[in-house]
């Protein structure tokens, strides 16, 4: 009898269960309701529109005409595309290494015990939250020109400067500097990863006699490899789509002479300027694979150079 009694009530606590977990589900997707709405109408829908148009001749304001692979065809005679890929590739391949190595730099030298380091954290992230703001790209603008900080500094030792950002051959220069300047998030995530390495290790390695650049590269950088992976591929995406910078400081010609034409600058002229957006369009697709090549490329070669530790 009690067997009996017992079986029915642990049915309906499984039921009761059951409508619970389902309750909790709903209040999750009532939540999430905003973030999947948010992703199909500001993210996938406008990304498959793209797709589309980029089979398309599209003016923004008529009716678009489907032309099947014709844009991706005009990108191989159409010289200011292969222009704005060698000067983006010239900022990537330049920029990156030279900010990851300022930041990692800069991380250990706040990671030996620095007295206010919080505030030192704080004032070194702020160039990574204005570095990509119009206010600094007309600050870089003025810094650079012909009557400029940097020439004035240069004229107390004597040194007659030249307006650096109307130069074409020191225009692209100056953002690299510029996303060099950049290192603060890098470097946060540099000094929080040098935290989690053992002290122990280096400790072993001073008694055997190691020194500070032989703990470094045996120590610091196998360990941190990571880090060093995360921020890589990070930074490289970003570096691709820089388009503010580029844009303020050439006054949106990618002058002088295309010397700082960013991919993504031509891209914005043909679609915005010259109203060319099924052009612009595969520019984009264009974009996404080249950004997702040299993605996979790090994620493929990282198994040779990153180390888990486990």
């Amino acid at each position: 009898m009690s067997e009996s009694s017992a079986r029915p009530r642990r049915a309906k606590a499984g039921r009761g269960g059951t409508g619970r977990h389902k309750r909790e589900n709903l209040a999750a997707y009532a939540f999430l309701a905003p973030w999947f709405v948010g992703l199909a109408l500001i993210t996938a829908g406008p990304l498959l529109a793209s797709l589309y148009f980029s089979f398309t001749d599209y003016n923004l304001i008529g009716d678009h005409e489907f032309v099947g692979w014709a844009n991706y065809e005009r990108m191989l005679d159409d010289a200011r595309l292969h222009s704005s890929l060698r000067v983006t590739f010239v900022y990537v391949f330049v920029s990156v290494p030279l900010q990851l190595a300022m930041a990692l730099a800069l991380a250990m030298v706040l990671d030996r015990g620095v007295r206010g380091l919080p505030l030192y954290r704080s004032v070194y992230y702020l160039p990574s939250l204005l570095g990509g703001s119009v206010a600094i790209a007309i600050l870089w603008r003025q810094v650079f020109g012909a009557q400029g900080l940097v020439n004035q500094v240069l004229a107390v030792f004597g040194i007659q400067g030249e307006g650096w950002v109307s130069h074409p051959d020191h225009a692209l220069s100056t953002l690299i500097v510029l996303n060099v300047w950049t290192f603060g998030a890098p470097m946060v995530i540099f000094l929080a990863g040098l935290r989690q390495i053992p002290a122990m290790y280096h400790e072993a390695a001073a008694v055997d006699g190691a020194g500070p650049v032989r703990r470094f590269w045996h120590i610091t950088v196998p360990m941190l490899t990571p880090i060093i992976f995360f921020n890589l591929v990070l930074q490289i995406i970003n570096a691709f789509q820089t388009f503010t910078q580029a844009f303020i400081v050439s006054g949106g010609t990618g002058g002088p002479s295309d010397s700082t034409l960013f991919y993504t600058l031509y891209l914005y002229q043909r679609g915005f300027g010259a109203f060319d957006m099924g052009y612009a369009s595969a520019m984009a697709w264009l974009l996404l694979m080249i950004i997702g090549g040299f993605t996979a490329v790090n994620f493929l070669a990282s198994k040779f150079w990153v180390f888990y530790g486990d």
